[in-house]
């Protein structure tokens, strides 16, 4: 695996497989690599010849100053895990190559409302950030396809509305999120949580999955069973910033003709120092829920 700090150095290997006809696809972190992000670089794998990853701790897009100084940051770890993973070739731009004026001084990208909900409503200037610095890079590297978690599911839909409004040629490969044993979604941000903070996180997932299947039973009180789980979450120590069910095409408001496979659960709640966000499909609920009564039976 190549390791390159520079733009020149970047663009120079990119042109050689290029001129190969080497497809190329990209898989941007911000370290601290961990099984899920691991999971992206297999999914890359499958669709194309070469694999670019991309370590950058991105300052745009943290709305706390604090948040960012003390973001994990596992660099030899990290280089060890994507190499091993048969990652062809990883970008770790120091700062002032990215932002060459500072990041406050610089062009942005701005995705119009779908931004203004959820974690863009409770992290002012975080999905400009997003947007801003996944538009850097997809212009560095030029990939095919790019991956990225559907743990940031909101994340995910900017990136794509971004990509079709600008028309970036890049196609958008949403993977699957990896989980702990007790369902707890694979996050940097774990690791500021307690052995026991990560035991109590499993309610997140918990009460995901019985919201899902009270949607598919029927309810269509949509209200209600948000402020309940919020409730559930706030009494068990949790500081929850939203819990909602929402449309997984646009992240809009479901009507009671909404099909349950349709809509999507999406939380997002602070726990000891981590903030910690997840959704749930509820399509993958269902799934979820026939793959275990297909090996209870």
């Amino acid at each position: 695996m190549r390791v390159v700090t520079q733009v020149s150095d970047l663009r120079s290997l990119l042109n050689a497989w290029r001129r190969a006809d080497d497809e190329v696809s990209f898989v941007p972190t911000m370290g601290n690599i961990h099984e899920g992000h691991l999971s992206l670089i297999e999914e890359a794998r499958k669709r194309s010849d070469r694999i670019v990853s991309s370590i950058f701790v991105n300052p745009m897009q943290f709305d706390r100053p604090n948040d960012y100084g003390r973001y994990p940051r596992t660099f030899e770890e990290d280089k060890r895990q994507l190499q091993d993973a048969g990652v062809d070739l990883l970008f770790n731009p120091p700062a002032e190559v990215i932002y060459p004026r500072g990041f406050e001084n610089s062009t942005y990208v701005d995705v119009p409302g779908i931004t203004d909900i959820l974690c863009g409503a409770h992290r002012p200037g975080h999905f400009r950030g997003v947007a801003t610095i996944v538009c850097k890079l997809f212009n560095l590297v030029q990939p095919k396809l790019a991956v990225f978690g559907e743990k940031d599911y909101q994340q995910l839909l900017v990136v794509r509305r971004m990509v079709e409004d600008l028309n970036i040629p890049v196609e958008i490969v949403g993977a699957p999120t990896s989980r702990e044993q007790n369902g707890l979604a694979m996050s940097s941000r774990n690791n500021y949580l307690s052995d026991a903070e990560r035991q109590q996180a499993a309610l997140i997932f918990q009460l995901m999955c019985e919201t899902a299947e009270q949607v598919i039973a029927g309810s269509r009180d949509y209200k209600i069973l948000e402020a309940k789980a919020k409730q559930v979450l706030a009494e068990d120590g949790f500081e929850p910033d939203y819990f909602s069910i929402l449309t997984l095409e646009g992240l809009n408001t479901p009507s009671d003709m909404s099909p349950p496979d349709e809509l999507v659960v999406l939380v997002a709640a602070h726990l000891g120092q981590a903030r910690l966000i997840d959704n749930l499909p509820i399509h993958q609920y269902t799934a979820l829920a026939e793959s275990k009564a297909s090996h209870a039976s």
